[in-house]
């Protein structure tokens, strides 16, 4: 079994509107209480002595019960108790972290929330929310206590009963229902056909292709759509009228509504995009080897905005999910494996080379080679499926990864539709 999040637009009523920004509200305030008191008796050298449960208890229950937070009554208290276990957990992975035992960069230590265009509250089984049967009906309810029947577009049935439900709302305006449920996965098939990945911007991914079976090679690039790229000139004509509108108006409200849509439908592209292709990917291939990628680092270069606008890490997570659930294999390679600079046909090292260099000849064997192909040709070789690639005879790397097509392979160059 895996937990799998399905996604909804909801539509509340004008008093469900209310009644969730209450809740919203709520959970924000005893988030922040939770931080500010863990930071007092942190300060004081106090912080081990008063566990976590403690203090929930104190920002939550006998909070309700002082004049200040009374409040807090008036809101179902599973979506308080939900808030206080993120600060809590956000607590320990800071503490887990600086001692070790949390893997990866440190953590900081929890922040107070600020009031922002995007809010959400969850809600686990012990709320008692109830999914509504409707009958085979295009529309969903689902009942939340204190709120009421929200309504929702059912776009696809849940496989299972959700263990949770978050109501969201999204800087656009719009409301949304996200229920995670537990989905069976498919057992582990046998590898037979095989494909490496080279990510990169220029084009969002040059895939190579082996079936040892069928003793056929198949390689193409898919572009990289640059959703945001697309949307730069819209976005800056809408930004620049949000910049002279007067703040606390409504015409600045509209205009920052406007701003968030054109944001959204930017997202929504890219992840529509990511999805076709990585179900395509793990549909037709057995094992998918990716290559490790420094994406912080990457973020923090002159091409921060092109590598955001791409989602690499977006497309991998996909890819690994959807590989998971459908039984199949995801291998990666190190990070620092010259994929790049090492010719994949005889193996002789070509030093680095700029980002404007797409085409090299290999100083060994003479071969025109195609950056991105050659790439993922390596990528291939390092995952240990070396034997895959000579079990269709002489010549497959090269016809991968050269510059010209060969006729041994096909060569498709399109976009993941």
């Amino acid at each position: 079994m895996a937990l799998k999040r399905y996604r909804y637009r909801a539509y509340p009523t004008g008093g469900q509107v209310r009644m969730l920004a209450r809740t919203f509200g709520s959970c924000r305030v005893v988030f922040n209480d939770f931080v500010i008191e863990r930071q007092r008796l942190y300060r004081a050298g106090l912080h081990k002595d008063v566990s976590f449960a403690e203090t929930a208890r104190l920002v939550t229950t006998l909070a309700k019960q002082t004049p200040e937070r009374a409040w807090l009554g008036e809101v179902s208290a599973v979506p308080l108790q939900q808030a206080v276990d993120d600060a809590s957990r956000a607590y320990r992975n800071f503490f887990d972290s600086h001692t070790g035992k949390r893997k990866g960069r440190r953590m900081g230590m929890p922040s107070r929330k600020r009031r922002s265009h995007r809010q959400a509250a969850r809600s686990t089984a012990n709320a008692r929310f109830k999914v509504l049967d409707t009958n085979g009906s295009r529309w969903g309810k689902v009942r939340l206590p204190k709120i009421g029947d929200v309504r929702f577009a059912r776009s696809r049935d849940l496989p299972s009963a959700p263990s949770s439900v978050t109501v969201v709302l999204e800087p656009d305006g719009t409301y949304w229902v996200s229920f995670v449920v537990d989905e069976p996965t498919r057992e582990a098939v046998p590898a037979v056909k095989v494909a490496a990945l080279d990510l990169g911007l220029t084009d969002l991914a040059a895939v190579v292709s082996i079936d040892p079976e069928a003793g056929g090679t198949t390689r193409e690039k898919v572009t990289n759509p640059k959703h945001l790229r697309a949307a730069q000139r819209r976005l800056s004509r809408q930004q620049r009228a949000l910049s002279r509108k007067e703040k606390g108006s409504a015409n600045r409200t509209k205009a920052r509504i406007k701003v968030a849509r054109t944001h959204r439908k930017v997202r929504d592209l890219r992840a529509d995009h990511h999805h076709k292709l990585a179900r395509r990917l793990v549909t037709n291939h057995d094992v998918l080897v990716l290559e490790t990628l420094f994406l912080v680092g990457m973020g923090r270069t002159r091409l921060a905005k092109s590598v955001h606008d791409a989602g690499l890490g977006n497309l991998i997570r996909l890819i690994t999910e959807k590989a998971e659930s459908q039984g199949r294999t995801v291998l990666r390679i190190g990070q620092w494996e010259p994929t790049t600079q090492t010719c994949s046909v005889c193996g002789t090292p070509g030093g680095k080379k700029p980002l404007s260099i797409r085409e090299w000849t290999c100083g060994g064997c003479q071969t025109r080679l195609d950056r991105d192909y050659n790439a993922a040709v390596n990528i291939m070789v390092a995952a240990g499926l070396a034997e895959t690639l000579n079990a269709c005879g002489p010549g497959v790397r090269r016809t991968l990864a050269c510059a010209v097509g060969d006729e041994a392979g096909t060569h498709r160059s399109e976009a993941a539709a």
